[in-house]
C-alpha cells in the first residue's frame, strides 16, 4: 500500500499517497496551486489577466498580466523552506534567459509591442502575508 501512484508514474499532476497513506501533492500540483494564488493576489492589485502558462518552445511563462499600460510577464515561486536561498534564489540565469526568450516569442504574435516587465511573484506559503511582489524582477 505504500507509494501508491496513478497508472503512469510520469503523470506529475497525480496525488500520491505515503506509507500510512496520507494524500501528498506533487511538486507540479502544488506549483498550480501557487499560480492560482499568485493570480487571485495580482487581480486583488488591479492587473488583468492575459494569459496562463504561456508555453513555445523555448519555455513557459506562468502569467501574463496587464498593469494599465503595461504587459506583465510574471514568474511564480514557490519554496517550502528557505533553504537554498529560498524562493528567489531559484530564478537563475538560464531561467531568466527562457523567460526573455519566451517573451519575445510571445510579442513577436502582437500588432504593435507594448511596455513591458518582468515581475516575480515569491511565497514561502500559500498566504497573502508570505508574498513578495517583486516588479522589474529581470532586466531584458
Amino acid at each position: 500500500m505504500a507509494g501508491r501512484r496513478s497508472p503512469n508514474p510520469r503523470n506529475k499532476t497525480s496525488v500520491a499517497t505515503d506509507a500510512i497513506g496520507i494524500l501528498t501533492l506533487t511538486t507540479k500540483t502544488a506549483g498550480d496551486a501557487a499560480e492560482r494564488f499568485a493570480e487571485k493576489f495580482l487581480l486583488a492589485q488591479k492587473l488583468k489577466v492575459v494569459a496562463r502558462n504561456y508555453r513555445c518552445r523555448f519555455g513557459e511563462i506562468d502569467l501574463i498580466m496587464q498593469d494599465r499600460e503595461t504587459l506583465v510577464f510574471v514568474e511564480v515561486r514557490m519554496r517550502a523552506s528557505g533553504k537554498f536561498g529560498g524562493a528567489g534564489a531559484s530564478i537563475g540565469v538560464a531561467k531568466q534567459q527562457r523567460l526573455i526568450a519566451t517573451a519575445q516569442h510571445y510579442l513577436a504574435g502582437l500588432h504593435h509591442t507594448p511596455p513591458c516587465r518582468f515581475d516575480a511573484i515569491l511565497m514561502n506559503e500559500m498566504d497573502s502575508a508570505s508574498v513578495e511582489w517583486i516588479k522589474d524582477a529581470i532586466s531584458a
